[in-house]
């Protein structure tokens, strides 16, 4: 009765669905190994733990948070984006706080387009992106990521009278692990200038790289109609404490702020701080988390392979990205096996129709629990059923 057009139009939740299952596996007698969500199930930096607890003794981080509040974790993020990156971005104009990069995103498509307005987005894709889009009534129009051209977007191929407000990327990908030269992102950004397109690139894996691979940014092609997301719930495994940050583009950054000031303030000074304690550490710190994501894709890929499923060994991000041979319903396979076996991974039809016949592990367990988890996932029949889940 009370829904909105828009509430209407944010597609259903794959996490509530496997929620469900789950609870029904749990019920059948099963325990569950829940390789569905990547949330990271590493603790935070110390360092970082250490000054939030120390804000939550002092009663100056109790208040609301104002703009000029947030001016260490904007110098942080600037000083990490030069380190890393080697860029160069004004900590006022160019950088802002973000309750997670998931409210960012949502946040600043409000921000930047308006109704009915054209976003690219790729298909398949995180789900929350099909969400943001809805919430601001945007059309959306997918791009293909395919296996043969490695799950990146063939931008020659979009329509001549597509006239596109933004296009949203996320290299390292998710949910594919696919990932991107400096080459791609210099060609995407020039593909979007030349006709008045926003880029927006989601970067919350930066950090989780494999062996000599280091993720570039799309800023490096320059920030001008470019706005980057960055987030420290991957990569400092800070995930339900909710901050990161957008970078790029200083007129985009600026509407950003102007809709982010009418709904929300910053994150609690304690977190800000521990945020900035993040970014400060070197970078060793980072790749240590990494090396534990890459030693359980080094456990899960010659399981699934052994399986008879293709899966590709990720350079990086959490997942592991599987096409299982004969599958044509992933959605009813992923309850299914949640149901029967207590393994519930995400099923591919619901990051969009590129997705189907793949399922989605996250690489949140130790490597011999991904190895019991494909044990178990070896007596779940593949079989055509009617589709639960319709993104």
């Amino acid at each position: 009765m009370w829904a909105s057009k828009r509430a209407g139009a944010v597609p259903g939740s794959v996490f509530a669905l496997m929620d469900a299952a789950k609870e029904r596996g749990r019920a059948a007698g099963h325990s569950i190994i829940d390789l569905s969500i990547g949330s990271s199930d590493q603790s935070p930096p110390e360092g970082a733990l250490e000054a939030l607890r120390t804000a939550t003794r002092d009663p100056s981080t109790y208040r609301y948070p104002l703009f000029s509040d947030t001016r260490p974790l904007r110098e942080a993020a600037a000083a990490y984006l030069h380190r890393r990156f080697g860029l160069t971005v004004d900590a006022d104009a160019e950088v802002l706080t973000l309750i997670g990069a998931q409210e960012g995103l949502a946040h600043l498509l409000l921000a930047v387009t308006d109704p009915g307005d054209t976003l690219l987005l790729p298909d398949p894709c995180y789900p929350p992106y099909l969400g943001a889009a809805a919430v601001a009534g945007l059309r959306v129009v997918t791009l293909p990521l395919l296996p043969e051209r490695g799950f990146l977007p063939d931008l020659k191929a979009v329509p001549g009278d597509v006239q596109p407000r933004a296009l949203l990327l996320n290299y390292p990908n998710n949910p594919t692990s696919a990932v991107a030269d400096a080459a791609f992102f210099a060609e995407a950004a020039a593909w979007c200038r030349a006709r008045g397109t926003l880029l927006i690139h989601d970067h919350p894996y930066a950090e989780l790289t494999f062996g000599d691979y280091r993720a570039p940014s799309a800023l490096e092609a320059g920030l001008e109609g470019v706005v980057e997301l960055h987030s420290l719930s991957k990569t400092h495994h800070l995930g339900g404490f909710r901050v990161g940050f957008a970078v790029g583009d200083r007129y985009a950054i600026a509407a950003l702020a102007q809709v982010k000031g009418a709904v929300d303030f910053h994150p609690y000074l304690g977190i800000q701080r521990a945020a900035t304690i993040a970014l400060g550490l070197p970078d060793e710190v980072g790749r240590t988390g990494a090396q534990v994501f890459q030693q359980r894709r080094d456990a899960l890929v010659p399981a699934l392979r052994a399986l008879g499923w293709e899966a590709a060994l990720p350079k990086a991000s959490m997942y592991v990205w599987a096409r299982v041979p004969g599958l044509t319903d992933s959605v009813a396979y992923a309850v299914r096996a949640a149901e029967t076996t207590g393994v519930a991974v995400n099923p591919g039809r619901a990051f969009g129709e590129r997705g189907e016949g793949f399922v989605r592990f996250a690489l949140v367990q130790p490597p011999e629990v991904l190895v019991e988890a494909t044990r178990r996932l070896a007596g779940v029949q593949v079989q055509e059923e009617a589709q639960l889940l319709t993104p």
